[in-house]
C-alpha cells in the first residue's frame, strides 16, 4: 500500500494522463480545535477514459463528485488518495472533506500563545503537505491557479499568496476572505496564515515600474521585539540586487514576510508570503552569525521567487538546484548589496564545514541526487543539497565568469517563466553565454559524490627560492573521482604582528597532480594557502611549514576568509585523524580570542567542544573538559565590554561547564554575583545558563518551574523543557524519555529542545542505560509519527556523547537485525553509526 507515498514513476505517469488548470479552495477556519472544513473545486484536463488519483489527507471526507458524477468516499478514498476513474477530456472535481490541524510545523500547524491564549496559524507545504490541507495532484511539475477563500474569526488577519482582500461578513464574528487567484505555480508554495498577527507595511518601485506593496507581520507577543525597519531595508536591497542581475523584474504582486510560531526550519519561500522562523524576532541579545544568517535568510527565500517560484523543477531530483542556487544568490547579494560584506567568510565557516560534514557520511549521495519517491526527498534536505551544492554552484560561477553567470541565469527566466525545469535547461544557457562545455564538468561534479583533497607539493633551494610547486589532487577510495577545479593560490609572511598575503594567483587544476610554473622563482613564503578566496569546494592541506605558522599565528591572519579556510584545514585534518583532538583544543584556545568574525567563532567553538566531549582520548576526557571549559572562562573574562565575543565565550563556558566550582561560577553569573561589563543576563542568556545548571545537577525541577513562571512564552517553555531533561539523573531523564515516546501531542519544538537536553554531554554517565530503549523505539517512532518528529528523536536521542565501542557495537547490531527496515531510517541509523566511528578513529590518534 502507498501510504503517505509517491514514487517519482507514479508523479511522471500522471503527469502523463492529466494537465492541471485551476484550484478553487475553500477553507472554514472557524470548526473547532482539531479539524477544518475543506473544500476543493479542481480543474483539469485528461486523456478521455485513463484513471488516476488525487492526493488528499484528512480525516473524513464527506463529498467527492467527478464532473457531476457522485463517488463514494469509502470505496475510493484510501492511503491519501482519492482515486478518479474513467475521466473526460475536460474534468471538474469537487472534494469537501475535514482536515487536520498539526503541532509538528506540516500541513497547517495550530499554536496556542501561552501570554494571551491566541491561536496563529501558519502552512508548511514542502515537500508533500499541501494535501494536508486541500485535496491536489501533489507534484511539481502540476502547477496551476489557486483561488483561496477563507472563513475565520473576523478579528483575524488572513494572508495567502495573492494581495489580501478586504473579508465581508459571514456572521457571528467571522468573516470571509476571498483573494484573487495566483498565476501558474506549484502547490508546494501555496500558502495560508492567519491569526490575530500584528503587522506593518511598506512599498517599494520594481523594475517594471509597478509598486510592490510589502508587509511584515508577527504575533502580538512577540511583536515588540521585531525591528520591521531593518527587514524593510535587507528586502529592498534584495529587490535591487536581485532584479538587476537576474534581468527579470520580480514576478508577483506583493511581498509579505511573516515570523511564525514553531516553525521546523529557518524559512519556507511561499510564492509572495514567505514564512521564516521567530528564532529571527530577537528579545534579547544575539551573536552578530544570528543577525547575519537572518539577512542571509531573507535573500535565500528572496532569491526563490526567481528560482524555484517563477521557474520550478519538474521532480524533486531538482530541489538541490533550487536550493543551491537560493543559498549561492543569498551570499553574493548579502556581500555585495547590504553591510554584511564578510559574507563569503560566513559561507565558508558554517556552509562548507556542513558540507564536508555531510559528504564524508556513508549517505553521502551525488548532488542531483536519485529521488525515487518522497521518503526519498524528504531525507535529502541536507548539507548536499543546500550546502555542497551552493558551494559547486560558487565553483561554476567562477568557472565560467561571474559575469556570464549571472547572464546565463537571465537568459533562463525568461525562456523558462512560470513553467518547470531540469539542470540541462540551466546549462544550456551557460554554456550559450559563457563558451564553456558544461556536460564533462556536471558529470564530475554533480553526478557523482565525495570531496577531494588538494594538497601543495613544494620544493625550495637553500636559498628559500621555489623550485617546483604542484598541486596534488586525492579522492576517498569509495568516491574516487579527480575533479576539475577553478581556485586560487596565496602566500602569506608574518610582518610584524600581522600576517599578510603577498601574492596571489588563481587556476584551473585538473587531475592527480598540477604543476604550477607560475609560482617557480618566488620565495617560499611563511604560509601557502591553497583555494585562496575559497572559490573551489575541496578539503585543503597545509605543507609542514605553514601547518607551523597556523598553529603559532592562526589569529594574525589579517584577512578573515583566509582565516577561516585555515580554521577549517585544522578541523579537518582533526576529524580526519591526521592530528590531535588535544593539538586542536590549544589551536582554538590559543588563537579565538584574535577571531573577528561571528560565525567563525560560532563554529569554531561548536567544534571545540565536539573535540572535549568525543574526540580526545577517554582517559584525557574530563580533564580536557575541564581545561575547556577554564579557557573559554578566561576568554570570557578577557573579551572586550560588550562585545559578540564577550557574549560567546560566556554563553559557550555554561554550555562547557563541566566541575562543581565551574558551574558555581555559572550560578553566580546568573544570579548577578559576578558581572562582567556590558553584559546583560537577559530573558534567553538566564535560560541558557539555567540550562547548564540543570545538566550539572544543581538546580531542581521546581526551580525550572520558578523560571518558566516567569516567563511563560513559547520560547520558555523551549528552554523548561530542555532545563528538566538535561537533569543527569536517571530518574529524571526516564521522565523526559516517556514524555517524548509515549506522549505524540507535543509540539515539535518541545520535541526537539527536550531531546536536546536528554543527550547533553554533562549526563553523559546516565545516557548508558538509554541504549537499548533508543533501539527498541526505533520502529514504533518511524512507523507512528510524522516524518519531521520521527526524525527529530531518531536523530536527536541518539546518545552519541557516549562515542564508545558499546554504542558502535549496538548500532551495528542493530542495522543488521533490521535490513527491511525503510531505506530512510536506516539512512539516518546509519548516519549516527558513522559519528560514533569517526569519534573512536579520532581518538585512538589523540591517545598516541
Amino acid at each position: 500500500m502507498p501510504g503517505e507515498n509517491l514514487t517519482r514513476i507514479e508523479a511522471q505517469e500522471r503527469r502523463a494522463i492529466i494537465d492541471t488548470h485551476s484550484y478553487e479552495v475553500s477553507l472554514d477556519l472557524t470548526t473547532g480545535a482539531e479539524v477544518f472544513r475543506s473544500r476543493s473545486v479542481v480543474r483539469f484536463s485528461a486523456t478521455a477514459g485513463a484513471s488516476t488519483f488525487i492526493d488528499l489527507i484528512a480525516r473524513d471526507v464527506h463529498e467527492i463528485t467527478l464532473n457531476r458524477r457522485t463517488l463514494d468516499p469509502s470505496a475510493v478514498f484510501a492511503d491519501s488518495r482519492i482515486a478518479l476513474d474513467d475521466l473526460a477530456d475536460e474534468n471538474e472535481l469537487v472534494v469537501v472533506a475535514d482536515a487536520m490541524y498539526t503541532n509538528t510545523g506540516e500541513g497547517l500547524h495550530r499554536f496556542v500563545d501561552p501570554v494571551d491564549g491566541e491561536v496563529y496559524l501558519y502552512s508548511q507545504f514542502e515537500v508533500p503537505d499541501s494535501r494536508r490541507v486541500f485535496a491536489v495532484f501533489e507534484q511539481p511539475d502540476l502547477k496551476a491557479t489557486f483561488q483561496f477563500t477563507i472563513t475565520a474569526p473576523a478579528a483575524w488577519k488572513v494572508v495567502s499568496n495573492s494581495p489580501t482582500p478586504q473579508p465581508t461578513s459571514a456572521g457571528d464574528e467571522t468573516a470571509t476572505w476571498s483573494f484573487e487567484p495566483t498565476p501558474r505555480i506549484s502547490s508546494y508554495i501555496t500558502a495560508l496564515i492567519a491569526g490575530p498577527y500584528e503587522s506593518t507595511f511598506s512599498e517599494l518601485t520594481s523594475a517594471s515600474g509597478r509598486t510592490i506593496p510589502l508587509g511584515v507581520y508577527a504575533r502580538k507577543s512577540l511583536w515588540q521585539y521585531l525591528d520591521a525597519d531593518y527587514v524593510f531595508e535587507k528586502t529592498r536591497q534584495g529587490f535591487a540586487y536581485f532584479e538587476e542581475k537576474f534581468d527579470f523584474p520580480y514576478p508577483f504582486a506583493k511581498y509579505d514576510q511573516l515570523f511564525v510560531p514553531e516553525f521546523n526550519a529557518g524559512a519556507m519561500e511561499n510564492a509572495g508570503a514567505v514564512t521564516f522562523t521567530e528564532s529571527y524576532v530577537f528579545r534579547s541579545k544575539v551573536t552578530d552569525a544570528i543577525k547575519e544568517r537572518r539577512v542571509v535568510t531573507i535573500l535565500h527565500e528572496l532569491a526563490h521567487m526567481w528560482f524555484g517560484d517563477l521557474v520550478t523543477m519538474k521532480w524533486w531530483d531538482g530541489l538541490w538546484l533550487n536550493e543551491s542556487f537560493a543559498e549561492w544568490a543569498s551570499t553574493i547579494a548579502t556581500a555585495e548589496a547590504t553591510e554584511w560584506t564578510e559574507a563569503w567568510t560566513t559561507f565558508n565557516a558554517m556552509e562548507k564545514t556542513w558540507a564536508y560534514r555531510q559528504d564524508q557520511l556513508p549517505s553521502t549521495h551525488p548532488v542531483v541526487a536519485e529521488i525515487n519517491d518522497l521518503e526519498d526527498v524528504q531525507v535529502n534536505f541536507d548539507g548536499i543539497t543546500y550546502a555542497k551544492g551552493g558551494s559547486v554552484l560558487k565553483q561554476l560561477a567562477a568557472w565560467v565568469g561571474i559575469e556570464e553567470f549571472f547572464a546565463g541565469v537571465a537568459a533562463y527566466f525568461k525562456k523558462n517563466a512560470w513553467g518547470n525545469t531540469e539542470l540541462s535547461d540551466l546549462l544550456t544557457e551557460l554554456e550559450a553565454t559563457s563558451g564553456r562545455e558544461l556536460s564533462s564538468w556536471s558529470k564530475k561534479w554533480l553526478e557523482t559524490a565525495g570531496v577531494n583533497t588538494l594538497a601543495p607539493e613544494i620544493v625550495a633551494d637553500s636559498s628559500g627560492t621555489i623550485t617546483r610547486f604542484a598541486i596534488v589532487q586525492t579522492a576517498p577510495a569509495d568516491y574516487a573521482t579527480i575533479r576539475p577545479h577553478r581556485l586560487g593560490v596565496g602566500f602569506y609572511n608574518l610582518d610584524g604582528d600581522a600576517l599578510v598575503r603577498v601574492h596571489h594567483i588563481e587556476l584551473d587544476v585538473d587531475g592527480d597532480l598540477t604543476e604550477v610554473p607560475d609560482l617557480k622563482g618566488l620565495v617560499r613564503p611563511d604560509l601557502v594557502l591553497l583555494n585562496d578566496e575559497d572559490l573551489a569546494y575541496a578539503k585543503i592541506r597545509l605543507d609542514e611549514r605553514s601547518l607551523k605558522t597556523a598553529i603559532a599565528h592562526l589569529g594574525k591572519i589579517t584577512d578573515p576568509l583566509a582565516r577561516s579556510l585555515v580554521w577549517g584545514a585544522a578541523w579537518d585534518q582533526t576529524r580526519d585523524a591526521e592530528a590531535s583532538a588535544s593539538d586542536y583544543i590549544d589551536l582554538v584556545l590559543g588563537n579565538i580570542a584574535a577571531e573577528t568574525e561571528s560565525t567563525t567563532v560560532r563554529t569554531t567553538l561548536a567544534q571545540l567542544q565536539l573535540a572535549a566531549n568525543a574526540y580526545v582520548a577517554p582517559e584525557k576526557r574530563s580533564a580536557s573538559r575541564e581545561k575547556v571549559a577554564e579557557g573559554l572562562w578566561a576568554l570570557a573574562l578577557s573579551a572586550p565590554a560588550g562585545s559578540d565575543s564577550q557574549l560567546q565565550f560566556v554563553t559557550a563556558f555554561s554550555t562547557a561547564a563541566s566541575t562543581a566550582a565551574q558551574w558555581e561560577r555559572v550560578r553566580q553569573v546568573r544570579d548577578g554575583e559576578i558581572s562582567f561589563d556590558e553584559l546583560e543576563i537577559d530573558t534567553d542568556l538566564s535560560w541558557a545558563l539555567l540550562v547548564s545548571l540543570a545538566a550539572g545537577g544543581v538546580v531542581t525541577s521546581s526551580d525550572i518551574d520558578t523560571a518558566l513562571a516567569a516567563d511563560n512564552t513559547a520560547k520558555g517553555g523551549e528552554f523548561a523543557a530542555q532545563a528538566k531533561a538535561a537533569v543527569p539523573d536517571a530518574a529524571a531523564k526516564r521522565v523526559a524519555w516517556d514524555s517524548l515516546i509515549d506522549d505524540d501531542d507535543l509540539p515539535n519544538t518541545i520535541v526537539r529542545s527536550a531531546a536536546l537536553g536528554l543527550v547533553h554531554p554533562a549526563g553523559v554517565d546516565v545516557l548508558g542505560d538509554f541504549v537499548e530503549p533508543y533501539f527498541d523505539m526505533l520502529l514504533p517512532i518511524w512507523n507512528g509519527r510524522s516524518y519531521q518528529i520521527a526524525q527529530y528523536l531518531i536523530v536527536g536521542l541518539y546518545p552519541a556523547a557516549l562515542a564508545n565501542l558499546e554504542l558502535r557495537d549496538a548500532t551495528r547490531g542493530w542495522l543488521s537485525a533490521n535490513l527491511d527496515a525503510a531505506p530512510a531510517l536506516r539512512r539516518l541509523v546509519n548516519e549516527n553509526l558513522a559519528g560514533v566511528e569517526r569519534a573512536l578513529s579520532v581518538q585512538d590518534r589523540d591517545a598516541q
